[in-house]
């Protein structure tokens, strides 16, 4: 969800939650559109590959037991668009 936005920027937040079981880790991808950028992440690696976006979790973070919860935030940049893209979620 986006928690924040202001000419040229967004800040985002990302809750991630385990299934029915316990997971060991998670990675999150997503397409931005617009041509939007992660320009900042915490709680969690975030790397890029021209609209496409990877988000891994940290060492802390990334075993959670069934239905725990955790979540990643990252500030971004945009020009003209900030549609909301479409995440995917898999676990480890």
């Amino acid at each position: 969800q986006v928690t924040g936005q202001w000419g040229g920027g967004f800040q985002a937040e990302v809750r991630v939650t385990a299934g029915s079981s316990a997971i060991s880790g998670w990675t999150v991808t997503w397409a931005f559109a617009n041509g939007q950028t992660v320009t900042n992440a915490w709680n969690a690696t975030v790397t890029s590959s021209g609209s496409n976006v990877t988000a891994r979790n940290m060492s802390y973070n990334g075993s959670l037991g069934a239905g725990a919860t955790t979540a990643f935030g990252f500030l971004g940049s945009w020009n003209g668009t900030n549609s909301v893209p479409t995440l995917t979620c898999a676990a480890r």
